[in-house]
């Protein structure tokens, strides 16, 4: 799907989290800025959290709380070893959050199955997106598709 401009990559966000549950993980995969972070920015404040997300580059994980519970903001970009995620807090953002994991490749094997994966990409002056769910998250946007 084509994302012209970074308003649609928000529209995106803001149309797929009120799908989302608690222990709910979504992986967003992409280059360095094909909009992974603005995408979870966006999420969050969709949420009723923050509109001040700060982007976990450097702390590789931040907890926001929101109307919908918490969420869990990873960048795993720096990540050096898969079982260093432990360390961050994954469990518990699995057991009681939703995760979004940027760069989640890393800990693919980690990771439940019935994820939803977004792949971003640069498209000229805006992004495309491939959409991957997992089990639960299939039949969640097929009912999104077939209401909208």
């Amino acid at each position: 799907m084509l994302l012209p401009d970074i308003d649609a990559t928000r529209d995106l966000a803001a149309s797929l989290a009120p799908l989302a549950r608690r222990g709910d993980v979504i992986g967003l995969v992409g280059p360095l800025g094909a909009g992974k972070t603005t995408f979870a920015r966006s999420f969050i404040g969709a949420l009723g959290g923050t509109d001040l997300v700060p982007s976990p580059t450097w702390s590789l994980v931040e907890q926001h709380a929101t109307g919908a519970g918490d969420v869990w903001h990873f960048d795993l970009h720096r990540l050096e070893r898969a079982d260093d995620v432990w360390e961050l807090g994954l469990e518990d953002a699995l057991a009681d959050g939703i995760t979004l994991i940027e760069w989640p490749e890393i800990v693919e094997r980690l990771l439940p199955p019935a994820r939803l994966t977004l792949r971003l990409d640069h498209a000229g002056t805006g992004r495309t997106v491939t959409l991957e769910p997992g089990a639960t998250w299939g039949s969640r946007l097929q009912e999104v598709a077939r209401d909208g």
